[in-house]
């Protein structure tokens, strides 16, 4: 499918393009969400991208896959404007920007992790956000990156070490009062 929306898309076809748009624009939005922390800024990444796609497509190598080259460019808007203007984003901009109709209790069970996701720096964080909330592989994750696949594997296993103590003491604190 991908294939041949490309293929119109480089012959001039507006239509596909729109296909093209509609297809990846909802997962981009909620990568960009995830890796720059502000729906705004996710938007922006967002419209950028599809910009930068579209002017250049054509030199794009249909032999290889377009989905890590589409989110290589996505991972380099949302890094250059967060270099403009770095921000905090709350649970609450989260769960808009994702969609997501969140129960008062779940959102309490889950600030911590978003809490903790968020305090990882970007080199952890952003794998992260590939691999657990948009479901990329660790291969997929390292093209996006341009890091080689066991650099990519170390990232994720150091982040889920992290992310693993700080919420064993965030529910320490809950459970000792602290």
């Amino acid at each position: 499918m991908e294939e041949q929306l490309i293929c119109e898309i480089k012959e001039g076809s507006r239509g596909s393009f729109k296909k093209l748009y509609d297809f990846y624009a909802d997962g981009a939005l909620r990568t960009a969400a995830g890796i720059t922390r502000d729906r705004e800024l996710a938007k922006d990444a967002v419209q950028e991208t599809f910009i930068r796609v579209y002017r250049n497509l054509k030199s794009f190598d249909s032999s290889r896959p377009f989905k890590p080259w589409f989110y290589r460019i996505l991972i380099n808007e949302c890094s250059r404007l967060m270099k403009r203007q770095p921000r905090v984003v709350s649970l609450d901009q989260i769960c808009d920007v994702q969609g997501y109709q969140v129960a008062e209790k779940e959102r309490e069970d889950y600030m911590d992790l978003y809490n903790a996701i968020g305090a990882l720096k970007d080199v952890y964080r952003v794998p992260v956000v590939l691999k657990y909330l948009h479901g990329f592989t660790e291969k997929e994750v390292a093209e996006i990156l341009e890091l080689n696949h066991n650099t990519v594997k170390t990232r994720l296993f150091k982040a889920r070490d992290m992310l693993r103590k700080k919420l064993k003491d965030a529910e320490g604190r809950v459970e000792f009062g602290y």
